[in-house]
């Protein structure tokens, strides 16, 4: 089923699957969905992230990760929507939870985290926050 806001949905099925604690979730692949879920995991929000199957049919699937049966993600938070977006310059970019949290940047060089495009000193779009 095509979706308007794929960074949304993705953002959803993440929340919805650590509230029931779910082991894993499946979505369709893009390659945005997939650069943010291998920054997850290589921030330690997700164990680990793979892709099923082949053309149209290609799925990613991350493994959801928990610490002592509570989920990594405390909570998701869309920042941009594709009827708002929220431009910030280096400078601007604010640490999410006193750094204990995170948030995806788009920059020319990519999607980066917060803490990242601070360090490249790259500004860009904020699409989403975690913790």
């Amino acid at each position: 089923m095509p979706v308007n806001d794929p960074i949304a949905d993705f953002l959803t099925r993440l929340r919805n699957a650590a509230m029931i604690s779910k082991p894993e979730v499946a979505l369709p692949f893009t390659r945005i969905l997939a650069e943010m879920a291998a920054l997850l995991a290589r921030e330690g929000f997700v164990e680990s992230v793979d892709t099923r199957g082949r053309g149209t049919q290609k799925e990613l699937v991350i493994k959801m990760r928990y610490i002592n049966g509570d989920p990594a993600i405390e909570s998701l938070r869309r920042v941009s929507t594709p009827g708002r977006r929220i431009y910030r310059q280096a400078k601007n970019i604010r640490t999410v939870r006193s750094g204990f949290g995170m948030s995806i940047i788009s920059t020319p060089k990519g999607l980066m985290t917060d803490k990242e495009a601070k360090k490249e000193n790259v500004g860009g779009e904020i699409l989403c926050e975690l913790w």
